[in-house]
């Protein structure tokens, strides 16, 4: 379980790493499937969102049980979902892949912003998605769709187990996003793939440097020379990292 101390520490360290480092750092514990596939921001917002996932899955929907209607009931899921999502995590929506109706509306996200959610997530898609998209949230959907949920998808549980974008979310889980998509790290593997992850970043600058400079990646990406490592760590000593 990930505290809110170590949340704050995780969120320091986190918004300096990319979902492509924290990516290879999963597969290297054997973990393949973490990245949500098919989901873009609406707009890039040139840093990275760090939050614990509250998640809200939808159903297909049963036309006599999902009407207007169901509105009213002030318990409903997704409604529900909204006003209960802890301040500082991200909403992930399991909408099946499917963007033929919205998995939410500029208002509920923007219900969210102000109850200072880290961000929202959904394999389906949004509607008003131009005012979500100037919204200062992070917001991540695979298009953008106008029908109402209620023509396709039916809200049936808040904060259990899904799937997005074929990637596996349990409650409290990490999730990051940043201008390439979203990624989900296990709650417990959390602090040692932050730390791998920032190990990785450091010397991928390092490489990128050299690179740059002319130098071929041929031992230094992957560092497979002594050469490579002891100039890294020259650097590493010169730049404070």
């Amino acid at each position: 379980m990930i505290t809110d101390d170590s949340l704050k520490r995780l969120r320091q360290d986190l918004e300096k790493v990319s979902t492509a480092t924290v990516s290879t750092a999963l597969f290297k514990h054997g973990l393949r499937n973490q990245f949500v596939q098919d989901v873009q921001p609406l707009k890039g917002k040139g840093r990275t969102m760090v939050g614990l996932a509250f998640t809200l899955r939808y159903i297909p929907a049963r036309e006599d049980l999902n009407g207007l209607e169901v509105f009213r009931d002030r318990a409903h899921p997704q409604r529900a979902a909204v006003e209960q999502c802890p301040e500082g995590h991200v909403m992930v929506i399991d909408s099946r892949k499917d963007a033929r109706a919205a998995s939410a509306g500029s208002i509920l996200v923007s219900r969210l912003m102000v109850r200072g959610a880290a961000g929202i997530v959904t394999d389906g898609g949004f509607r008003d998605a131009p005012v979500i998209a100037d919204l200062d949230i992070p917001a991540y959907h695979s298009r953008p769709s106008a029908p109402t949920n209620l023509t396709c998808h039916q809200a049936i549980d808040i904060n259990v187990p899904i799937g997005c974008g074929d990637a596996p979310v349990f409650p409290g889980d990490l999730v990051l996003g940043d201008d390439e998509g979203v990624i989900i790290v296990p709650a417990q593997l959390a602090e040692e793939v932050a730390a791998e992850a920032i190990e990785m970043t450091a010397y991928e600058d390092f490489v990128t440097e050299e690179v740059l400079k002319g130098r071929s990646i041929l031992g230094l990406y992957p560092a497979t020379e002594e050469r490579a490592l002891q100039d890294y760590a020259v650097w590493r000593e010169a730049n404070e990292r």
